[in-house]
């Protein structure tokens, strides 16, 4: 069986910025197995999979080891190909998510896409030992989401000089630790590690997006922010906090079309 296969960078105008996800629109869902095994083969941070469903589509994310509940870039991946490559007409993608719901994406004349996802819920607690010990750094305010923790810095340096023990985050009962704190150029800055999925630190984070705009949107009391992820290949979004829900948005590029023998 042949099945075509797309490697998008998202969340970057350029080639080799951003995140790369592998994107593959099928006719019927294969096999989780299938699945997980075509992730693992890729080694990318998430491949996306997506099902026409009438005019929606449903829509799965698996990082090279697991199945994650959203993933951000792969969803703006995933609406980059559909747009571009499936003659989609509309100006607006509606994904079913097994495990998020309804995610929209919107794209504009300028080929920006939107994305409208569901906020996270965050909860303050005291800052704890073991993730200030993975982190390397003991932060201002410590936050505890539905999948990761969000730890709070000073300024951008401190987040740009941090170096984390991937094997103590690994032990760390969350998907992922997010730190964050306000920018130089941007709004806020952030860094996403998520080693227990096979990601020890994501280039550009969608879903971490959905904890870190609420926050910044109560801290800077505004609802359109700037924000950059500080990874190596580093990447720009948009974010509008709106209440239940956050847009964010960004651009994407092909990096490579092809085909996949299963």
């Amino acid at each position: 069986m042949k099945q075509k296969i797309y490697q998008i960078d998202a969340f970057t105008n350029k080639l080799f910025g951003g995140n790369p996800a592998a994107v593959c629109i099928l006719e019927k869902w294969l096999s989780d197995d299938t699945m997980q095994k075509i992730a693992a083969e890729n080694n990318l941070a998430e491949t996306a999979f997506s099902v026409p469903h009438g005019n929606d589509y449903e829509l799965r994310w698996f990082t090279p080891e697991v199945e994650v509940d959203l993933c951000g870039h792969a969803t703006l991946a995933t609406a980059y190909v559909i747009f571009n490559y499936y003659d989609y007409k509309d100006h607006t993608i509606r994904f079913i998510s097994p495990r998020s719901g309804e995610l929209l994406v919107k794209r504009d004349e300028t080929g920006q896409m939107t994305m409208d996802f569901p906020t996270d819920d965050l909860v303050p607690i005291d800052s704890v030992k073991e993730i200030n010990e993975a982190i390397g750094k003991e932060p201002l305010e410590t936050f505890k989401g539905k999948t990761d923790y969000l730890l709070i810095y000073e300024d951008q340096q401190d987040i740009e000089n941090i170096r984390p023990n991937f094997h103590l985050v690994d032990q760390l009962d969350c998907r992922g630790v997010i730190v964050s704190a306000k920018g130089d150029a941007v709004d806020f800055v952030s860094r996403f590690f998520a080693p227990q999925c096979g990601i020890p630190e994501d280039p550009v984070t969608g879903s971490a997006h959905t904890t870190l705009t609420p926050y910044w949107s109560k801290k800077l009391n505004k609802t359109v922010m700037s924000a950059q992820q500080l990874s190596q290949r580093g990447g720009s979004l948009t974010c509008e906090y709106s209440g239940t829900r956050v847009k964010i948005s960004g651009q994407a590029v092909c990096y490579l079309e092809g085909e996949i023998t299963i």
